[in-house]
């Protein structure tokens, strides 16, 4: 599926696509209601549900990820399920969104610029204890945290040092719908808008100091 075709399969039944994978939120008012919605989750996806589901509980909601967790990337039956859960949901009184009063669903990278990547990515992959994601351990791949609890790195390809700017800086994956309103509140808050040619892929913006950050969505890569 295209990106394009994952985002408008499931953007009317409250679910977004990030960094390659669909993500919601489901707004509880106890951590013991987030059990019962993990539950209903899990049981409408089946057998399929160690395979590609991923529920993180919290007293407030419950972050819902699908990915087919095998190949590191979104498949058909993702789309399907992200569906049939929603429907599973919604019978018992709960909606999926990607939106919430306080912030529903993103996803973050650290970037880190590098001359020579390969020279030391073997460095963060053992003082991070993270690994590579399957299919894909090259010298230059990023790589990611096992227990899906710390943010994925990957690193960018310098030509030439840059002693003036920093070197590792954040991705922030947000909801195409979002973008906006996030890039407003983040330049109101005292940043600045560096660049937005390569927009709606990202925006770059900075601190008052030029510590930089990219606001992605997934629109403009196919």
């Amino acid at each position: 599926m295209s990106r394009a075709e994952a985002s408008a399969a499931v953007l009317d039944v409250g679910w977004r696509f990030l960094l390659g994978r669909l993500q919601s939120a489901v707004p509880v008012p106890s951590l013991a209601t987030a059990v019962e919605v993990a539950a209903a989750a899990t049981q409408a996806a089946g057998e399929h549900a160690d395979g590609h589901l991923r529920v993180d509980l919290r007293s407030d909601r419950v972050i819902l990820t699908l990915e087919t967790l095998g190949l590191a990337s979104l498949t058909s039956r993702d789309v399907e399920l992200a569906h049939r859960i929603s429907a599973a949901l919604a019978e018992i009184g709960h909606r999926t969104a990607s939106r919430a009063e306080h912030r529903a669903v993103q996803m973050l990278e650290i970037a880190i610029d590098a001359r020579d990547i390969a020279a030391i990515r073997p460095f963060w992959k053992a003082v991070l204890g993270y690994t590579h994601e399957p299919s894909a351990d090259g010298p230059t791949d990023p790589i990611v945290d096992p227990a899906g609890q710390g943010p994925a790195v990957w690193f960018q390809r310098m030509t030439e040092p840059r002693p003036q700017r920093n070197r590792v800086h954040f991705d922030l994956c947000v909801p195409h719908d979002e973008a906006p309103d996030r890039i407003a509140a983040a330049v109101a808050a005292g940043g600045r808008l560096v660049s937005e040619r390569r927009a709606p892929a990202f925006w770059i913006l900075a601190d008052v100091e030029g510590n930089e950050i990219c606001v992605t969505t997934w629109q403009g890569r196919d």
